[in-house]
């Protein structure tokens, strides 16, 4: 199957069990309260939907669906979903029901309280549901991890890296008198917000200081990375009639220079070949892409311990035709296996860890860089896997649960959060406000919210197209 259309299909099923369990939050404490709740939708159907329990047909082969005071259907627009809650103001934006009398089983007429509880039903479900998540991913497959301090080769670091002062083969030892304790995509978020960082060089303790401005957003964007672990130059495999083949280079070479360049392990290769690639990608002509293709590797025998030279051309693709070393054959993966009741807690803790760390993140959000990375469905898509891995599918629906919990219940009118503000307003004042204050709050919401979508649809058709 396409990797294209298999994260298609794990996009599909994650956001639908989200929006589906979010709005299911809404029903409960709805039907909890005797709210009558006129719509359960999966996605937005403005003008027609894709199916109906309220559809004729349906109704034909199921007539008691006819008593239930609830439709229930799946829209063909799909930006989520939505319970059309009978007496609120809301993205239906059904105005002529809320200036007709107010009867016992509306939104409107109910304390409060309640309709606190029911306006909140929706993010305490996605945020309980991620806790929920973590904790069986913990316990049906436990938890891998890179331990930092197995990882006694070092570090190779960028130029903007090595002016904070951080040098090729630095252990990372703590950020601010705390260790890290494992290497995962944490650690550029604790150097950002580190003022000093703790490194074993040469055998000697040295504390780094950090510059204010230091911007994670910057650092993951930087190419070559700010830092890579440090990983020797040796070649894994070679494919059959490649390049790196017919000049005679094995598996267990280790590659020593290109172009008279060295090389000591393969961020170096990496960065040497990168430079290559851009000069192509600017264009340039046949003789000079011949010319660029050639290449001159130094590479050491492990058998025979001797170091030859050999000269080669690279395939049309910009291909050598070895396949590199993984850290892994150099350093030992950490396992912790959870049993059922120690899972929960672990999982709490994890889920509290990544919900920490996605608040901290949001104000790169405010910034031009953050911009241009806000993504719709095509960014969310690609963070899954090309390969379907349960594993993987869960782990990412419980980070997008709880970015579906936070976001909505940010206190920005349409949202979930901006009812709860308007809703703690009344509670503190005893006053609700006007019905045409809501309407109004609700259309400048929904036209921030759909702004929103267009700059993050935008920013996925650029990516497409550059």
């Amino acid at each position: 199957m396409d990797a294209t259309l298999i994260k298609a299909l794990q996009l599909i099923l994650s956001l639908s069990i989200l929006v589906v369990l979010h709005e299911g939050g809404h029903f409960f404490f709805s039907k909890l309260f005797g709210v009558k709740v006129e719509k359960f939708f999966l996605f937005f159907d403005p003008y027609f939907h894709l199916f109906s329990t309220k559809d004729k047909w349906v109704t034909r082969l199921f007539p008691r669906l006819k008593k239930n005071e609830t439709e229930y259907g799946v829209g063909w627009l799909p930006f989520g979903g939505y319970v059309k809650i009978s007496g609120m103001i809301d993205e239906s934006m059904d105005t002529e029901q809320m200036s007709k009398p107010v009867q016992s089983y509306e939104f409107r007429a109910k304390p409060a309280w309640q309709r606190l509880f029911i306006m909140i039903g929706g993010v305490l479900v996605n945020f309980l549901l991620a806790l929920v998540i973590y904790s069986m991913v913990l316990f049906a497959w436990g938890e891998q991890y890179m331990p930092m301090k197995n990882m006694t080769m070092g570090f190779n670091f960028n130029e903007s890296a090595k002016t904070i002062g951080f040098q090729d083969g630095d252990q990372l030892v703590a950020a601010d008198g705390v260790d890290f304790e494992r290497f995962d995509g944490t650690v550029y978020r604790t150097i950002s917000e580190a003022k000093t960082v703790t490194v074993l060089r040469n055998g000697a303790l040295i504390d780094l200081q950090m510059p204010e401005d230091m911007n994670m957003l910057q650092m993951l964007q930087e190419n070559p990375p700010f830092l890579v672990p440090f990983v020797p130059s040796e070649v894994d495999t070679v494919l059959a009639g490649t390049p790196a083949y017919e000049a005679g280079i094995r598996g267990g070479c280790r590659i020593d220079a290109i172009d008279g360049k060295p090389v000591k392990c393969w961020s170096d290769f990496d960065n040497l070949m990168a430079r290559k690639a851009d000069v192509l990608a600017a264009g340039c002509s046949h003789e000079d892409s011949v010319r660029l293709r050639s290449l001159t590797v130094v590479y050491t025998d492990p058998v025979s311990a001797q170091t030859d030279t050999v000269a080669l051309t690279l395939t049309p693709d910009y291909k050598l035709g070895i396949v590199k070393t993984s850290m892994l054959n150099y350093y030992d993966l950490a396992t912790n296996t959870y049993g059922f009741w120690e899972s929960i807690p672990a999982g709490v803790r994890h889920g509290l860890s990544v919900l920490s760390g996605y608040v901290s993140d949001l104000k790169y959000m405010f910034t031009s860089e953050g911009v241009k990375n806000v993504g719709s469905f095509g960014t969310i898509g690609s963070i899954f896997p090309a390969t379907w891995d349960w594993q993987s599918f869960w782990e990412i629906t419980a980070f997008l649960s709880i970015m579906l919990a936070f976001m909505n219940i940010l206190p920005i009118p349409a949202l979930d959060g901006g009812h709860v503000l308007f809703l703690l307003v009344e509670i503190i004042t005893r006053r609700p406000p006007s019905q045409k204050f809501m309407e109004r709050a609700q259309v400048i919401g929904m036209t921030l919210i759909f702004g929103l979508m267009l700059l993050a649809c935008y920013n996925d058709i650029m990516k497409f197209l550059f």
